[in-house]
């Protein structure tokens, strides 16, 4: 029998990429799928080793894990914050996750998954980066698409990025957009796409959307990540570039994406801080 990865699937694209591409790499891919957050179609890729998991069912997720003798865990694709601060009652908190969040002093995003990856692993579930096998989809610095940038536009770019590296070292949002010098958005819980949405109403077409890892970003958890449907809502909100920190970032469906911000005139560009 070969090596099977385990995947946690949350919202996105992600847990289809990782899924393919592991599968590429010969291994089996047992697939835990967030409930109310994961895509549906994921279960469609499954060979059998496939379940349904509510949040904070965290023994119900390592007892499936080893029932598929898994190897190693990827975490892939957002599980939003917002809905439990919203309805305390979609959480199905197990008593191992009531005595986990119970331990926690600080209960960020990070600290939270970070104390989810310490339980895996204490069952002998190694939890590595999600990025293991998507080396091809890390962003390369320079230009993507599109034609050589206007001096404005990068200096919103870089302007972008120092914002979005400066807020995660707080653990807040991983996208910036920005118009003329000015940050018109910041992303919070809301999400990415909530808060390009939200520039536009703030400052019309022409301004720039930028994502970053955070400083100490984990490459385990919640890798920043566009795809084509980044790039549709980018020309819906009339958005004119898109910064990604290159090494730390993922484009996902990488062919299609950047034929359709080609397509469309958005330009992509991987950044590096301190060089726009």
């Amino acid at each position: 029998m070969g090596r099977t990865l385990g995947l946690v699937a949350g919202s996105g694209e992600l847990p289809f990429e990782v899924t393919e591409a592991a599968r590429g790499c010969g291994l089996e891919v047992a697939i835990a799928a967030v409930e109310g957050h994961a895509d549906p179609a994921i279960e469609g890729l499954t060979r059998g080793a496939f379940t349904w998991i509510r949040v904070g069912e965290l023994d119900r997720l390592i007892v499936f894990f080893k029932e598929w003798q898994v190897d190693e865990v990827i975490l892939a694709g957002a599980v939003a914050k917002r809905e439990a601060l919203r309805d305390p009652s979609v959480l199905h908190l197990d008593a191992r996750a009531l005595g986990l969040i119970a331990r926690l002093e600080d209960r960020g995003d990070d600290a939270l998954l970070r104390a989810v990856a310490g339980e895996l692993e204490s069952e002998g579930l190694a939890v590595v980066e999600s990025t293991r096998y998507l080396e091809d989809r890390l962003t390369q610095a320079g230009r993507l698409t599109g034609q050589p940038l206007d001096p404005a536009v990068e200096a919103d770019l870089a302007l972008g990025l120092r914002v979005a590296k400066s807020l995660g070292s707080h653990d807040v949002g991983q996208s910036v957009v920005v118009k003329e010098g000015t940050v018109l958005a910041v992303e919070a819980a809301e999400g990415t796409d909530a808060a390009i949405r939200r520039g536009a109403e703030l400052g019309g077409t022409g301004a720039v959307v930028v994502k970053a890892s955070k400083p100490s970003q984990d490459l385990r958890f919640d890798v920043p990540a566009i795809g084509p449907a980044t790039i549709e809502l980018a020309r819906q909100c009339g958005r004119i570039a898109i910064g990604l920190e290159s090494g730390r970032t993922l484009v996902l469906d990488r062919a299609r994406t950047l034929r359709e911000a080609q397509r469309h005139g958005i330009a992509v560009v991987g950044l590096r801080l301190g060089t726009g």
